[in-house]
């Protein structure tokens, strides 16, 4: 009997030595609480862990509020695990922090990806994203044909005139509440990711980007001081909700009919096509001058300073790049495919598909945050700026001020490195 368990403990043994000799790899994600994106992240790595014999990949996410900040703390502490997903244009100071170190991947792999999605700082990748976002004026073809207002192309949006003169049609025929939606019940990220191409069309900008030694001249020049008139103008008359817009009404309002035009993300395009199926349109922003932009960078992944395996964690990211977890995470929350092939091949990006102009919008207008460590700092600066102007501040003090605030933190970072 004893020899019989003996041989026995043998065999299980030799059986399960391919699993004790892989090496673990910690993930940490933020998208703790959303069920579908949960699903295809664990299916990645699922199908990871069993392509191969080296690594093993084991994942801990994090609801999306309080993700960075268990980042920094964990970084502080000298916990942080193999890989981390990073919000695309806080990637840069994380790099300076000392938090991840450069990608080590084959980035012949990602030439075709679109440009918001790689990660780049001081000429050197740090992080990869399988899916970008992208924001468009919502309208209904049914609201501008009954109203003469022209339909934009990408080729030719609307100038600043024609959507000065839309909005007042809108408000004049009396059937909206508001003319536009800029989305104003939403704070943090979403005033430099979706307000600076305002101010970038004007030919302006939050930091200098030649320089990224001051905000001096671009956040308060006179394109700045023209688009913070605009932008002042648009609350002054009642074009816009103002700050204290309820979220159930950015949620919902263009549906329930209240808006004529949403300014809204490609996340949201689902729920407004169920709405109103081929009735909707999404248009480019607008031209103020300058071009017209819109933001770029989302969740990327990257390897942690921390990775005793950069090799395992960067062999992850690569298998991570495959058209088909692209297309997943496209087919099952609505994101923008990093690359044409697998766009071309998804439910919604396809040649035809309803959010077909999203990839295109991503590819031509798109421009990123300012890749500095300074970002996080000026952003919240900017936010601040933006809604004091909202609610009736001096434009010219509002954005010197502004200006005076990114510059001292700049110089007491020591350029951040520049």
């Amino acid at each position: 009997m004893t020899k019989l368990l003996t041989g026995a403990l043998i065999a299980s043994t030799s059986l399960s030595a391919p699993a004790f000799a892989q090496t673990e790899l910690t993930m940490w994600y933020h998208g703790a609480g959303n069920e579908v994106e949960s699903q295809i992240i664990n299916n990645i790595i699922a199908d990871f862990n069993n392509s191969q014999s080296d690594w093993v990949v084991t994942i801990e996410s994090f609801p999306q509020e309080s993700y960075n900040d268990s980042v920094v703390a964990a970084a502080l502490a000298g916990n942080l695990p193999d890989i981390i997903d990073v919000d695309g244009p806080v990637m840069p100071n994380w790099a300076w922090s000392g938090y991840l170190q450069p990608l080590p991947i084959d980035e012949s792999l990602i030439e075709d990806f679109l440009p918001g999605t790689k990660g780049y700082w001081n000429g050197e990748l740090y992080s990869v994203g399988l899916w970008d976002a992208a924001v468009a004026m919502i309208t209904r073809r049914s609201y501008l044909e009954e109203a003469g207002i022209r339909i934009p192309t990408l080729d030719e949006p609307w100038t600043r005139e024609e959507f000065d003169a839309a909005l007042q049609t809108f408000k004049d025929s009396g059937e909206f509440d508001y003319p536009l939606d800029l989305g104003m019940a939403w704070t943090g990220e979403w005033y430099p990711y979706a307000f600076s191409p305002f101010l970038q069309s004007f030919g302006g900008d939050i930091i200098d980007r030649e320089s990224y030694a001051t905000a001096e001249g671009v956040l308060n020049g006179d394109a700045a001081i023209e688009f913070g008139e605009w932008w002042q103008g648009l609350f002054e008359s009642d074009m816009v909700p103002g700050t204290s817009q309820d979220p159930a009404d950015r949620d919902n309002g263009f549906q329930e009919g209240k808006y004529a035009i949403s300014y809204n993300g490609n996340w949201a395009a689902l729920g407004i096509l169920d709405a109103y199926g081929d009735d909707v349109l999404f248009l480019p922003n607008v031209d103020f001058g300058n071009g017209p932009t819109i933001g770029a960078a989302s969740w990327q992944f990257g390897v942690s300073a921390a990775s005793e395996h950069p090799e395992g964690a960067a062999a992850f990211i690569e298998f991570a790049l495959q058209d088909e977890y692209l297309t997943a995470f496209s087919d099952g929350i609505g994101l923008i495919p990093s690359t044409p092939s697998a766009a071309a091949v998804s439910e919604y990006y396809s040649e035809g598909a309803p959010m077909e102009v999203f990839y295109d919008l991503s590819a031509e207008q798109a421009l990123v945050r300012p890749v500095t460590p300074g970002y996080v700092v000026a952003a919240k600066v900017f936010e601040k700026a933006l809604a004091d102007i909202a609610n009736g501040a001096d434009v010219v003090d509002t954005l010197d001020a502004a200006v005076d605030e990114i510059d001292a933190d700049i110089e007491a970072n020591d350029g951040y490195g520049h």
